[in-house]
């Protein structure tokens, strides 16, 4: 069984500065050093090690990907807003890495200065178990919505999808004690995503970034001529910019998901948007450029806190 690092909850939350919006990193667990060659099989250690970039904040000695769970809380115009929210504690999973967590992300996600009950938005990229888990947390032997005054968003996309598909038990057990208790809370929206975006505030916008799960989506923040875009797994790990054609092993349409990283990066790149990687370890943030006949990422280290809390 894996056992997860113990974690400061002292440190500040590692943030970035987007315009007059601070985007903070809340921690939850780095996953075990094989979790980067199970989910992204074509990052071996002669592809990462011909990108010397990566090392040593992205690959270890070893040339294997690192891969962190983590979200990002935020305030835009008046809203608290939290993006995806990470595999919980005391979860029942069939990935030992994520079976019966017991880490201190809500004291972190509370001494960012979101209390649970503050949160106004809880942003879902899409419905993966590494996604969603503390939506819930257990109360008195029931799973209830861990942040009571939010709404739960969602593309109708994703919805749609999984409320058709023919789950396995492990994934059904994810829906039951992470999904379906904030959708009878009645705290669940799934919003139509566009090509063009659905815009939720001021500042804040939903992207349709397809391929991982048909309704995927990523988060856009703008705040006077700075702007940050937050992958959710359109992008797992910074190895995948310098080859976009790695997938992950659990995409669902891996031709689609290969189109959307391309475009997505092409857009990016030389725009000084901020690229937070949701599963990006610390230094976990950076510029887009090009680079060969690719991209790499140029790391923008938090502007508070510590890049390496949890090593």
């Amino acid at each position: 069984m894996y056992t997860a690092p113990a974690h400061d909850t002292d440190t500040p939350a590692p943030s970035w500065a987007v315009g007059d919006i601070a985007v903070h990193r809340i921690d939850e667990v780095p996953l075990p050093p094989a979790t980067g060659r199970w989910l992204l099989p074509d990052a071996t250690e002669e592809v990462v090690s011909q990108q010397a970039w990566l090392r040593p904040d992205f690959a270890d000695g070893d040339g294997l990907p690192r891969i962190d769970s983590h979200s990002f809380a935020f305030e835009v115009d008046g809203l608290r807003v939290l993006v995806d929210t990470g595999i919980g504690n005391g979860k029942t999973r069939a990935d030992p890495a994520w079976h019966n967590l017991e880490t201190g992300y809500l004291d972190r996600l509370t001494a960012a200065g979101f209390a649970p009950a503050s949160v106004d938005l809880v942003l879902l990229t899409h419905l993966h178990t590494d996604h969603v888990g503390w939506n819930t947390r257990e109360e008195n032997g029931a799973w209830v919505p861990t942040f009571p005054n939010a709404r739960y968003v969602t593309s109708r996309t994703e919805w749609e999808f999984w409320a058709g598909y023919d789950m396995d038990e492990p994934r059904r057990q994810m829906f039951r004690d992470s999904v379906f208790p904030v959708e009878k809370a009645g705290l669940l929206d799934a919003v139509d995503v566009p090509a063009e975006g659905a815009r939720l505030a001021p500042g804040l916008r939903l992207l349709p970034t397809p391929g991982h799960t048909p309704g995927h989506i990523a988060v856009e923040l703008i705040s006077g001529n700075a702007s940050a875009l937050i992958t959710g797994d359109c992008i797992h790990h910074p190895v995948q910019l310098a080859h976009p054609a790695i997938g992950s092993c659990v995409d669902i349409d891996p031709q689609q998901s290969e189109a959307t990283r391309r475009e997505l990066l092409a857009s990016l790149a030389g725009t000084g948007t901020l690229l937070l990687g949701t599963h990006f370890p610390p230094p976990t943030a950076g510029h887009v450029t090009a680079h060969e006949d690719a991209f790499r990422l140029l790391p923008v280290p938090p502007t508070q806190g510590t890049a390496a809390a949890l090593r």
